[in-house]
């Protein structure tokens, strides 16, 4: 039986060509360990620029290689979003999984989702259109999360976190899933002592501003792309 996140319910983010031009390049590992300077988001903010090929398609290993660089932004957050950062991982393995098992063919990322489409498995909670489709939801949270911090410097982490849940993933979600996010996210950190540890050494707020407005366009057209299939507005199971 396939393992079911968050309380054995899919709560939250459950849910071919060449060797792409950049991916071979940057090396989301080799880049968080040499990179001394900068915020939190710096090393995501670096991937961001190979994602793309040449001919403007989504890369499969370079997008994958930018979520899991914003994972340490998650962890920031502590024990609110573990079991977020636990399915949001899950979801990347999957994506990964399938990837690696022939990165020729899958080299771009919705060639993923158009080989379940055909075969009509696209639907179920164990493919890779399902992964794609809650890691774009749970990146959504995130951005907008973001976004919230930097045009509401009055609010506190709460009314920052529920009404990015609100905007984001609280439609997909039913009322039990609804209820258990809240309840996490009353574990959310002080704000200050929060954006304190994001900071670092770098430009703090120039960085969130960057990361909002380059990654909110890649996840839109994920988003496009899925619904151009019909696979935008599942919800949770």
């Amino acid at each position: 039986m396939e393992r079911a996140s968050f309380f054995s319910l899919r709560f939250f983010f459950v849910g071919g060509s060449a060797s792409p031009p950049h991916a071979e390049e940057f090396d989301p590992c080799s880049y968080l360990t040499v990179t001394m300077e900068g915020t939190v988001f710096s090393p995501s903010l670096e991937g961001m620029k190979h994602v793309k090929s040449d001919g403007g398609e989504m890369l499969t290993k370079p997008f994958l290689d930018v979520c899991k660089l914003v994972l340490p932004v998650l962890d920031k957050f502590g024990a609110a979003m573990a079991l977020v950062k636990t399915d949001v991982g899950g979801n990347i393995s999957r994506l990964e999984n399938k990837y690696s098992s022939n990165p020729s063919e899958f080299n771009l990322l919705y060639s993923l989702v158009r080989v379940e489409i055909e075969a009509n498995t696209a639907k179920s909670s164990s493919s890779c259109t399902n992964g794609l489709l809650w890691l774009t939801r749970a990146m959504d949270f995130l951005v907008e999360l973001v976004r919230n911090l930097l045009e509401h410097p009055d609010w506190t982490m709460s009314q920052v976190c529920n009404d990015s849940y609100s905007k984001t993933l609280k439609k997909f979600h039913g009322w039990l899933a609804s209820s258990s996010f809240t309840v996490a996210l009353k574990l959310a950190p002080d704000r200050k002592k929060f954006m304190e540890v994001l900071g670092g050494s770098g430009d703090l707020q120039a960085d969130m501003e960057r990361f909002c407005s380059t990654f909110s366009p890649l996840l839109a057209e994920n988003h496009k792309f899925l619904d151009s299939v019909g696979m935008d507005n599942l919800k949770a199971s």
